[in-house]
């Protein structure tokens, strides 16, 4: 008689889920630092300075809008990237006080050694989950939220900040 072998299933405790936290939160700290190793400058550094590469004459607000972070964060990440010397910022022709930056060569061959992916591990393998996954893992992480009483406006901050 054939039958169906069935697996032993553990059972999901709170501990259980807090340990798998851990491995994703530990994957995306060893992450950053590694890339702040490999090229001294942080993960959401490194992720402006790759957002700025592709696109070319991107602005301040450009930068905010794609990391999903507030205008003043990714002022506070080009002010780094400017000071050493990664990229340039010139004011916007038809409006100065709008800027265009551009990636110098510096900053081109210190992204040649960052590991990728640029975005950061966790955004990356997110964006690898199938919309099923993401809406019910949005819709979990959503009570947690709510039963933590937490400030959602720490959504804006980038994880290498936290």
């Amino acid at each position: 008689m054939n039958t169906v072998p069935t697996l032993a299933v553990e059972a999901v405790t709170p501990t259980t889920v807090l340990r798998r936290f851990r491995v994703v939160f530990n994957a995306v700290r060893t992450h950053f630092r590694q890339t702040e190793k490999d090229v001294g400058l942080g993960g959401a550094q490194i992720w402006a300075l790759a957002l700025i590469k592709a696109n070319p004459g991107i602005g301040m607000g450009g930068v905010a809008s794609q990391m999903e972070i507030h205008q003043s964060t990714a002022s506070n990440l080009v002010k780094t990237l400017l000071r050493k010397e990664l990229i340039r910022m010139d004011k916007a022709p038809d409006d100065r006080r709008n800027v265009r930056l551009k990636i110098l060569p510096a900053g081109s061959r210190l992204l040649k050694k960052a590991p990728g992916p640029f975005a950061g591990v966790l955004p990356h393998a997110l964006g690898q989950m199938s919309e099923q996954t993401l809406l019910r893992l949005d819709q979990d992480l959503g009570e947690l939220i709510t039963l933590l009483n937490a400030d959602e406006s720490a959504a804006q901050t980038p994880l290498a900040q936290l």
